[in-house]
């Protein structure tokens, strides 16, 4: 039980830690973030809390493609000119 809690622990510090450049900007993403872990916070079911975990980490992932393809599209207006 400990380790789930650990990843859970992780898992929200990467998060926040993402979303400081969120485009609703870093509070709307806080709170949004905490209301969602705040839902779950009751749950004790191992494997409810790994789907929760797994969902959480597709987010984490979400999130950074979505920051490469900011980065993305920020070069190639960049350099090229269409």
């Amino acid at each position: 039980m400990s380790s789930q809690r650990q990843r859970v622990l992780d898992l929200y510090k990467r998060l926040q830690y993402l979303g400081r450049e969120y485009p609703g900007g870093p509070d709307k993403f806080r709170q949004k973030c905490y209301g969602a872990f705040k839902r779950q916070s009751t749950e004790t079911d191992p494997g409810k809390v790994e789907k929760a975990i797994a969902l959480g980490e597709y987010v984490e992932k979400e999130i950074v493609a979505l920051y490469s393809l900011k980065k993305y599209r920020a070069m190639k207006k960049r350099y090229y000119d269409s």
